[in-house]
């Protein structure tokens, strides 16, 4: 089963997380330095395997005018789903995108997609509230 976290599949899950986590940290600290004015927090990066098999590496941005909002933060998960040929990437609110991570240099590679999964994550937050969840257009 290539869910199990054991088998060949999975050490290769694994592997990608691993070799994916600065990466996703790097896109997502640049968007708190940029657009809000340095007050978020990342986390996660642990691999959660869901009851249904599924297998999980998420991180999210949150801060304090999304927290007031009460909207999900910016996040950005690979997953293999149990009944997947390979795993993905996407957002909380935006698609998915193949996850093809072997190597350090496949992760550099994927720095532009989590840069768009994370900014489109942010624009569908934005309609999920309003702009002044955003601290660099309100100045707070």
């Amino acid at each position: 089963m290539p869910w199990n976290t054991g088998n060949a599949w999975g050490r290769l899950f694994s592997a990608a997380v691993d070799f994916l986590a600065p990466y996703v940290r790097q896109a997502l600290g640049e968007m708190n330095e940029a657009l809000l004015s340095a007050t978020g927090t990342i986390a996660g990066g642990a691999i959660i395997r869901s009851a249904a098999g599924d297998v999980t590496a998420t991180w999210t941005l949150s801060w304090p005018e999304q927290s007031r909002a009460g909207i999900p933060p910016i996040t950005l998960e690979a997953f293999f789903g149990h009944g997947f040929h390979h795993p993905h990437l996407r957002g909380a609110t935006v698609g998915v995108w193949p996850l093809n991570v072997f190597s350090t240099a496949d992760a550099a590679a994927e720095l532009p997609t989590l840069r768009a999964i994370a900014a489109a994550d942010l624009h569908n937050l934005v309609f999920q509230r309003d702009y002044r969840i955003v601290p660099a257009i309100t100045g707070s």
